[in-house]
């Protein structure tokens, strides 16, 4: 065991260090894992379990020559490049999933849901109740359709893309996120919007009734019927938040490609 420890070079534990970082910040940042309903002890199981996976990728062409500074601050800097990355890779699925709360926000409001908020697990936060139902449905969703395949297999080819301290910082990559974030956005209104026309048509419907017939209690009867239209809408629109969400994963291995590829200096 001793001789078997002796064989290990300093550099190579460097190496596995540094794609432990990257390894877990992906992890723990991604909506399951990162969730505090996983306790710490198989988070960090987890993310040694998937660097040890990927240490065979991390062969001498994802690791530049040379690249081990003698001086602790240059390997933080190091450690810091993997931080960034691996903060890239999964902040692109969050930001889809910020998109997926804002859209059960919207229609929540719509149904009269403002006021009433529970505990949201994944940040310990208070969200409205219809947000935290669509963003479960949306959930199951992107685990159905193998999303979390998919950010594994990024994380592998980031390290091809990225070799570990090759991290370059540009305008392009500024440039990139932009346009990604408001096509995401995009992507959230679209899960919204059938609910929401539904509900507004609603009371449009419920204003007119107010106006003709003003002794009618509006504000009683219209409240149970926009949380039963909003339900039922969503209900029937779930193809379409299925279609939503298999157009971004269908875009985000490109477009994630993209990114390591600009990071990468490519």
């Amino acid at each position: 065991m001793v001789e078997a420890l002796s064989l290990i070079q300093p550099d190579e534990i460097r190496i596995f260090l540094l794609v432990l970082v990257r390894v877990s910040v992906v992890l723990f940042l991604f909506p399951i894992f990162g969730s505090p309903l996983f306790p710490a002890q198989i988070k960090a199981g987890l993310s040694l379990m998937v660097t040890i996976a990927l240490i065979p990728l991390v062969s001498g062409r994802t690791v530049l020559p040379g690249m081990f500074p003698v001086h602790a601050v240059s390997f933080v800097l190091l450690v810091v490049g993997e931080l960034i990355i691996g903060m890239v890779i999964a902040l692109t699925v969050r930001m889809f999933f910020a998109a997926v709360q804002m859209a059960g926000q919207i229609i929540g409001f719509q149904m009269g849901f403002s006021m009433i908020n529970v505990v949201d697990p994944q940040s310990g936060g208070q969200i409205s109740l219809m947000e935290q139902f669509v963003y479960w449905v949306v959930l199951i969703i992107f685990l159905g359709l193998n999303g979390h395949h998919i950010l594994l297999m990024s994380l592998a080819e980031s390290f091809r893309r990225v070799p570990i301290g090759g991290v370059h910082l540009s305008g392009s990559l500024v440039e990139a996120v932009i346009p990604m974030s408001a096509d995401i956005f995009s992507l959230g209104i679209r899960i919204a919007a059938p609910a929401w026309a539904a509900i507004f048509f609603t009371d449009a419907a419920f204003g007119i009734t107010a106006k003709f017939a003003p002794q009618m209690n509006v504000l009683i009867v219209a409240f149970p019927v926009k949380i039963t239209i909003g339900l039922i809408t969503f209900g029937l629109a779930l193809q379409t938040v299925g279609t939503v969400t298999r157009e971004f994963l269908s875009g985000y291995g490109s477009v994630l490609l993209q990114l390591l590829n600009w990071m990468g200096g490519g």
